[in-house]
């Protein structure tokens, strides 16, 4: 669906930064900086962005550094059984299907593609558990490459701001890359991940004391509710 609004985007990208600036660096950005070299950084982001459906980021984190730690490549992860696997990842939701689907990434990698994470949207999303997020995030954190990443809280935001109005986050992927100038793609995951893990929560967001609040539909309907209520 088309945009809702009028959107200065300079405008919205400076304020949105100014507001967490002093806030933690989600784990998926921290881990994409730690690494060195663009196919150990991709095969780390894919690992771990798997690990993080239905889990916390503190989760995900210690998952993800015990899973990279005894298997710090795919042929060291396809060498790791299942039960090894899930053991590693556990607590994380549904580890016994994600263990399962990383052991299989990593031997369909080996096999087929050189043992290589492929730079391509369209061959990420036809492997095991990987899709559109895993994908673009993939391409974003682990290639530097153009991919718009929409995560849930980049599909709540932009709904709550009244920027656009999609009911999927796909949807909301493919009407960003009509409407968000590509100069913003790679890092649009990393500032709203970190503005709904910190203000714009799903419950009890910061609306307050939130700089963009002037311009947000959420924010100006709940204004306009309790002046009639």
């Amino acid at each position: 669906m088309s945009t809702q609004k009028t959107i200065d985007w300079p405008q919205f990208i400076r304020t949105l930064k100014k507001i967490i600036k002093d806030f933690p660096i989600p784990y998926v950005t921290k881990l994409s900086r730690d690494q060195k070299g663009k196919q150990t950084r991709a095969y780390a982001i894919l690992a771990s962005t798997i690990i993080s459906l239905r889990t916390k980021d503190k989760v995900t984190e210690e998952a993800s550094e015990r899973l990279l730690a005894k298997a710090p490549s795919l042929t060291k992860l396809k060498s790791l059984s299942v039960e090894q696997i899930e053991k590693l990842i556990y607590p994380s939701g549904f580890y016994r299907n994600k263990a399962k689907q990383l052991k299989q990434i990593a031997i369909t990698l080996l096999s087929d593609n050189e043992g290589i994470v492929p730079n391509n949207i369209e061959k990420l999303i036809k492997l095991p558990g990987v899709g559109r997020k895993t994908a673009n995030l993939v391409m974003t954190e682990g290639f530097d490459s153009y991919g718009i990443c929409v995560d849930i809280h980049v599909h709540r935001i932009f709904n709550r701001l009244g920027f656009i109005e999609t009911k999927e986050p796909d949807e909301t992927e493919f009407v960003l890359r009509e409407i968000l100038p590509k100069k913003y793609w790679k890092e649009i995951n990393f500032w709203l991940v970190t503005f709904g893990q910190n203000h714009c929560k799903p419950v009890s967001p910061k609306c307050d004391t939130c700089l963009l609040k002037n311009n947000c539909t959420f924010f100006c309907q709940s204004v306009a509710a309790k002046k009639s209520a």
